[in-house]
């Protein structure tokens, strides 16, 4: 599946409008190549290592698709239905552009290329970054503790660096899946081709070894459930403590002997 998002912004501050387009290519969840209005020179440019491969030629061409869409104004205009015949109209406007296009019968054209054009695309992009888009990266997985001021504790179940997506992440309290005063967090990326996520839960101080998060992947040979472990004392810190505790015996045993 290929997917592309386009998003526009429209900045202001006192006595300044600007407007700002970017541009983005995924596949499924991997983003391959962008394109950004303000950059010094505005281009589309790779964001995947099989990208780079591209010919000059292909990135004039993805520039000029770009530029094409930058009086869009991010909202529903017209979108093509599903039977890739008819389209659904938004606006007056958006109808005067769909009897036109009825007329030049611009949806068979598109037909061909999303039933050939695109999916060869597709498919290319497949098989150059088929390494990378088809690993499956484990998630990196710790829970944390939190009080908060009016005395409640949150445990905080983290995924980190998994690929694809796709991730569950549940709360269990006794061994039963906890809905209420749970919060999970969309997923996201990390910036390095991988993604994050974590899931909250809310609990009176005291119960916190109650709570268990269960993580489900397709990296992970299993799933896997985690608990709460209260902080462990450093070794050299508890070879003190035990140290002071012997001196102190013996330093009691000298003195009841002088005694």
């Amino acid at each position: 599946m290929a997917l592309t998002n386009h998003l526009e912004a429209l900045l202001t501050w006192d006595g300044f409008v600007e407007y700002q387009y970017t541009y983005l290519g995924y596949v499924d969840d991997t983003l391959f190549m962008g394109y950004n209005s303000r950059a010094d020179k505005p281009m589309m440019k790779p964001r995947a290592p099989w990208i780079h491969e591209e010919k000059q030629e292909f990135w004039e061409y993805e520039t000029q698709r770009a530029l094409n869409l930058t009086n869009y104004d991010g909202c529903d205009y017209i979108a093509l239905n599903e039977d890739l015949s008819t389209w659904t109209a938004f606006g007056k406007a958006a109808k005067i552009i769909r009897y036109q296009w009825k007329i030049q019968d611009f949806a068979e054209s598109l037909r061909t290329y999303l039933e050939e054009t695109c999916v060869e695309i597709l498919q290319k992009h497949l098989e150059k970054g088929k390494e990378i888009l088809l690993r499956t990266d484990p998630p990196q997985t710790h829970v944390t503790q939190k009080a908060s001021t009016d005395g409640k504790i949150t445990l905080r179940c983290w995924a980190l660096d998994f690929y694809p997506a796709d991730i569950t992440l549940i709360w269990q309290r006794d061994g039963d899946n906890q809905t209420q005063d749970v919060e999970v967090m969309d997923t996201r990326p990390s910036g390095n081709g991988t993604f994050q996520k974590w899931a909250a839960v809310v609990m009176p101080p005291g119960e916190e070894q109650r709570y268990t998060c269960q993580v489900n992947h397709e990296g992970l040979p299993e799933p896997l459930s985690l608990r709460w472990e209260p902080p462990q004392l450093p070794v050299p810190i508890m070879a003190i403590i035990i140290g002071l505790g012997l001196g102190a015996v013996l330093i009691g045993a000298v003195v009841t002997f002088l005694i």
